[in-house]
């Protein structure tokens, strides 16, 4: 690994909604992680914002790595070189990073640093750094949605990117002692350097995408997989390419056209990706979560059904569609599902983006963000019909108006001769369940999410699946549970029982009491010989 450190002396603005502002009281850090194919050349960078204002850049890399050993390795040395006496704040794209340190962690190594599921750690030697690290430091994290914009992650990303080639000839730079006297001239360079490396990066992308044909290559080795195990998969998400994943397929279908079912099940089975393996090896580019363009990278998450049918299994769904009324030719554009079984989060998600072979107008592309360029290389809805059938098949599905969500999808399963699938599944309107809670108040998503303090995530444009995800905390707040997305098994106590036991069985205990009930007669039978009254009514009961 070879690690580099540029040093830049301007000092930020002190505006608190600046996001490279300095803090007075604090070290400020932005960390990223990319590789060059999983595994592949990777890197690592890390933005340091110290609270005198100076600046401090970070990047490195490994020839062979994966994506979360470069995310974790810039929380790492963004540790490694910020002052200790001083708050750091981290902000990172990784929910993997992020949850792993604030919420996995414990349980790992109370189970001697096992997953849920008694594997292995993936990248224990990094955890138990970064974890080392932490110890007698005060730190908050941050989760930033990447590749959005926002100006600490986009520089973490550039010098992540930077750090992919670093290992390779890369010339070191370190203005640490004297970073004055290189003020102007350092930066531009740096900035240069850094934008070349991202052009050179990108036809390095396109080159391995022009290369092969995946879809009959099979580059990703999904084939090596054994479509039969059962094994449970580790409960956090793996590199966050395979949370990203998407479709590089061009829709081969005409407009009109609608292909037997039987060439549904076909196309359907060869876009079902199992992601419950650790460490899949994928060589193309991530998905930077820009649905606003163009935007092959995409690949969708069709999971198989390796819970359908067991008891109390519940599937929290959402739809972005191209409008609002299905008889008049709106289209679905995209589903979104948590799975949750007992009430517990299993780790299974259901992600896909559908060509609507239509247009949409402004107005709608504003709220959802997904623009008809993006779509138009997605997978038409017949392509999907099938997996998506038998993921929600039997299933309780939540959503929030339900009605709506569900006439889009009994129409287009329709289109593809699928009649049967509002029989098939149990609806819970979640909407329904609010307006009973909180009635003569607003309840949309939004208002739900401040009321009940959960769900407090990045919601710029309303996609499926983060409404999923969201709509699931809102829920189990809603209903009593348990509001942490986290796949651990925290929600049980030393004694095996369920932490949040619901009302509705307290009550019901009550009211079968028969001590309480045996009492009660007892002392209206002491009243009786001094009030006839009472002796009438108890003869009655």
């Amino acid at each position: 690994m070879s690690d580099h450190f540029i040093a830049a002396p301007y000092v930020t603005n002190h505006n608190a909604t600046d996001p490279l502002a300095a803090k007075t009281d604090a070290t400020v850090a932005y960390a990223d992680g990319a590789c060059k194919g999983n595994p592949g050349a990777g890197g690592w960078g890390a933005h340091l914002i110290f609270s005198n204002g100076q600046t401090q850049d970070l990047y490195g890399g490994d020839s062979e790595t994966t994506n979360n050993r470069m995310e974790l390795m810039g929380a790492i040395q963004a540790l490694n070189h910020s002052p200790r006496e001083l708050k750091l704040e981290i902000w990172t794209d990784s929910s993997y990073v992020k949850k792993g340190i604030t919420e996995w962690i414990e349980g790992w190594k109370k189970r001697g640093w096992k997953t849920a599921s008694k594997k292995p750690v993936a990248n224990q030697d990094l955890w138990q750094q970064l974890d080392e690290l932490c110890q007698a430091r005060d730190v908050d994290w941050y989760w930033v949605k990447g590749h959005a914009g926002h100006a600490g992650n986009e520089k973490a990303d550039e010098l992540a990117n930077l750090g992919v080639t670093s290992n390779s000839g890369h010339a070191i730079v370190n203005n640490e002692q004297s970073p004055v006297a290189t003020n102007d001239n350092v930066s531009e360079n740096i900035n240069d350097s850094i934008r070349k490396k991202k052009v050179s990066l990108m036809s390095d992308k396109t080159e391995i995408l022009s290369d092969d044909d995946w879809l009959t290559n099979d580059i990703l080795g999904f084939d090596m997989l054994d479509d039969d195990s059962d094994e449970e998969f580790s409960a956090e998400p793996h590199d966050t390419i395979l949370t990203e994943l998407s479709l590089i397929e061009s829709n081969h279908q005409p407009n009109n056209a609608t292909p037997p079912m039987s060439a549904h099940i076909m196309t359907a089975d060869s876009l079902i990706i199992d992601h419950r393996e650790s460490d899949v090896s994928v060589d193309l580019p991530k998905f930077d979560g820009d649905t606003s363009r163009a935007n092959p990278h995409f690949r969708p998450l069709l999971p198989k059904p390796i819970h359908r049918h067991e008891a109390n299994r519940q599937l929290i769904m959402d739809t972005e569609t191209t409008g609002l009324d299905p008889l008049k030719g709106d289209r679905v554009i995209e589903v979104g599902i948590v799975e949750m079984i007992g009430r517990k989060f299993t780790g299974e998600k259901l992600h896909v983006y559908i060509n609507p072979q239509r247009g949409m107008d402004e107005v709608v592309i504003r709220i959802h963000g997904i623009s008809e360029a993006f779509l138009a290389d997605k997978p038409t809805f017949d392509q999907v019909a099938q997996p998506l059938y038998e993921f929600m098949d039997g299933a309780e599905i939540i959503a929030h108006n339900a009605s709506f969500d569900m006439s889009f999808l009994s129409m287009e399963f329709s289109k593809v001769g699928i009649t049967d699938f509002a029989q098939r599944v149990q609806v819970t309107d979640s909407l329904v369940m609010a307006k009973q809670q909180y009635p003569g108040q607003k309840n949309t998503l939004d208002a739900l999410v401040r009321r009940l303090n959960v769900g407090k995530q990045d919601r710029t444009f309303h996609g499926a699946l983060l409404d999923s995800e969201i709509l699931a905390e809102v829920y189990l707040a809603m209903t009593g549970g348990q509001v942490s997305l986290a796949i651990e098994e925290e929600g049980q106590s030393d004694g095996g029982q369920t932490a949040h036991t619901q009302f509705a069985t307290l009550a019901a205990l009550l009211v079968e009491s028969s001590t309480d009930s045996s009492e009660n007669q007892n002392w209206f039978a002491s009243l009786a010989d001094q009030y006839p009254e009472i002796k009438t009514k108890m003869a009655q009961w």
